[in-house]
């Protein structure tokens, strides 16, 4: 079973309906006790770095995830969803869960910015569990206007180039994370989401 956590942000109904198609059980939910249940969880996001971590605070979430990450249980995050993985994000200096050690930039430059649409993802972890059956420069869905810059370069499974060549997808053992909207990217998408509901069983 696998939980979509709602904090308030994210495209909750894009994720539910993308995992229903895959006939995944799952459900969307709050409540830290419900989500304890589950085998997974997604975290997924549309919004500010500072509302999205006001939210899970509010109703300690990111005590929760912390705790379940650092136990062990797969976790997925989406976009802000990945962004609020790091210590710090340029988005309302906010200080973010800091599980995985990094920080998040704006983008810079002439590039229109969100960036917003269709882009590729070159393939640099070919032994990706996320990516499994996906091939090189596969195209998926993007809206952001921040990136990822993590410490460790070793947890990053894909990259993209907007403006500057940005980590697109993250794997570190239990966690992974992708940038674009998997929900929103079509068959490739479902796949992906298929790949990471595997390592949840």
């Amino acid at each position: 079973m696998i939980g979509i956590i709602d904090y308030g942000l994210g495209n909750l109904t894009s994720v539910k309906n993308a995992l229903d198609k895959l006939q995944v059980p799952n459900f969307i939910s709050g409540d830290v006790n419900k989500l304890k249940t589950t085998t997974g969880l997604v975290l997924p996001g549309v919004g500010a770095a500072r509302t999205g971590m006001k939210n899970l605070i509010s109703k300690e979430l990111d005590q929760f995830l912390t705790v379940e990450i650092k136990h062990g249980k797969p976790f997925l995050g989406t976009c802000l969803g990945m962004q609020l993985l790091f210590e710090f994000s340029e988005e309302g200096n906010t200080k973010c869960l800091g599980i995985l050690k990094g920080k998040v930039k704006k983008f810079a430059g002439s590039l229109k910015i969100p960036e917003m649409g269709w882009n590729n993802v070159k393939v640099v972890n070919a032994k990706s569990q996320i990516l499994k059956d996906i091939n090189d420069d596969s195209y998926f869905y993007f809206v952001n206007s921040y990136y990822c810059e993590p410490e460790e370069k070793r947890i990053i499974s894909g990259t993209t180039d907007y403006a500057v060549t940005f980590p697109s997808i993250i794997e570190n053992n239990n966690i992974f994370a992708t940038q674009f909207h998997s929900e929103k990217s079509g068959e490739i998408g479902l796949k992906l989401l298929k790949n990471f509901t595997e390592s949840c069983q």
